[in-house]
């Protein structure tokens, strides 16, 4: 029994070293020349600069697409909130005959390669003329946020218990208040995970933003992709400081509200 619980616990720690050291090591070689890195043996002592965030933060094009994926992160996730959650309750609490088709379809929506969504939807904005624009990314990250809010929902929903639901109806709440005031607050934390796990996604995403913009556009994740150069001359720590400072943001989110939920919860408990 304890051979087995080591084995387990040593799997664990592995598990977590293996996620969380390359982390580490990225954020580490931020603060180190160039010199620093591309030397054989890692250097573990070395002089920190700042000189790689300088880079990264002076550049005109780093705060545009900051810029661009706030608003198109930002926009598809709220959009996919306002429109998804109530999917969601509706699915779990009214089923039908279509639901179990409806949520296969929506969990088919991730199945798809992104290269599959991209060019149809690259030649729709084309001939719509919104190629290049933060309209047409809103709405092309709007189809990933509700997949995912629906998809995390229906099971977030489901749990919540009917009996408390018929007791609203006794009180004189209506379906949108027993939604809004009853099953919204309880499934809450479900769905705030569900949320932050959408933004992380649409933020984080490369391929479909590389198809849908050239210039106006451009998500971080792209103009971090071309602060690098083909040959030796790679600048690596440019590069793992453009990636310390992508992480930022949804990081932030998540700490935010992960906050907000734990204070939720103080106020229920006092």
């Amino acid at each position: 029994m304890n051979v087995s619980r080591f084995l387990g616990k040593s799997i664990l720690y592995l598990a977590a070293f293996s996620a969380v050291f390359p982390m580490v090591w990225t954020a580490i070689n931020a603060f180190k020349n160039r010199v620093d890195i591309v030397t054989p043996t890692p250097l573990f002592l070395f002089t920190p600069t700042l000189d790689n965030f300088a880079y990264v933060l002076g550049r005109e094009s780093v705060a545009a697409g900051l810029v661009n994926s706030l608003l198109a992160a930002g926009g598809s996730v709220l959009i996919g909130a306002l429109l998804g959650l109530p999917a969601a309750y509706a699915i779990a609490r009214y089923p039908n005959r279509w639901s179990a088709d409806i949520q296969f379809f929506v969990l088919s929506l991730r199945f798809l390669p992104p290269v599959a969504v991209a060019i149809p939807l690259m030649v729709i904005w084309l001939d719509l003329g919104f190629y290049d624009t933060r309209f047409s990314l809103i709405v092309t990250y709007t189809l990933l946020t509700l997949a995912t809010i629906i998809w995390l929902g229906v099971p977030a929903f489901a749990r919540v218990p009917k009996e408390v639901e018929e007791a609203a109806r006794v009180d004189g709440y209506g379906p949108y208040a027993v939604f809004l005031r009853v099953a919204l607050p309880i499934a809450s934390r479900s769905l705030i995970g569900a949320v932050a796990f959408a933004f992380v996604l649409v933020w984080n995403e490369f391929l479909i933003a590389l198809m849908l913009t050239t210039s106006d556009a451009k998500t971080l994740p792209i103009v971090a992709s071309e602060l690098t150069q083909l040959g030796r001359d790679v600048p690596w720590g440019i590069l793992n400081a453009s990636v310390v400072l992508l992480s930022i943001p949804p990081l932030l989110l998540i700490g935010i509200l992960s906050g907000l939920l734990n204070n939720a919860f103080r106020r229920k408990s006092n």
